[in-house]
């Protein structure tokens, strides 16, 4: 049941439940939409945070850690989107990157994905691009 899973499972399966053919996901294909090779950034504020993801490493920002945390991630692609999962100071980290049209809410930048962050119980909400599908808007917020 999955009131009974923890945090980080029902969002990593929310995110990225496998592709099926069921009809839900025609054709039964994953995920394709960011290559291996893209860097990837997701972004938040209030607070705000930032995760810089390449090639199974990842640096985790926030106001508090301007240098950021380096952590390695697992990547895996659903039906929905993408997953990545790690460790960072000992407590589980999984962040996951899902097509949709997302606002900072603070600038003029359109986002071309939504992202969430679990990071041991608590939830970061924000939005993400990639190298080859950047954020529309003005370079400096």
């Amino acid at each position: 049941m999955i009131r009974n899973l923890p945090p980080l499972a029902v969002l990593a399966l929310a995110a990225c439940a496998p592709a099926t053919d069921d009809g839900i996901d025609p054709g039964g294909k994953t995920f394709d939409g960011v290559g291996p090779e893209e860097i990837v950034t997701l972004t938040g504020t209030e607070p705000f945070w930032n995760l810089r993801m390449e090639r199974g490493e990842g640096v985790w920002t926030t106001p508090d850690n301007q240098p950021g945390a380096r952590l390695t991630l697992r990547r895996f692609a659903g039906n929905n989107g993408l997953g990545f999962t790690g460790t960072l100071d000992g407590k589980p980290f999984a962040a996951t990157l899902t097509p949709g049209a997302c606002s900072d809410g603070m600038s003029d930048r359109r986002y071309p994905f939504v992202a969430t962050i679990a990071l041991g119980g608590e939830t970061f909400e924000g939005c993400g691009y990639t190298t080859s599908q950047p954020f529309t808007g003005s370079a400096v917020p």
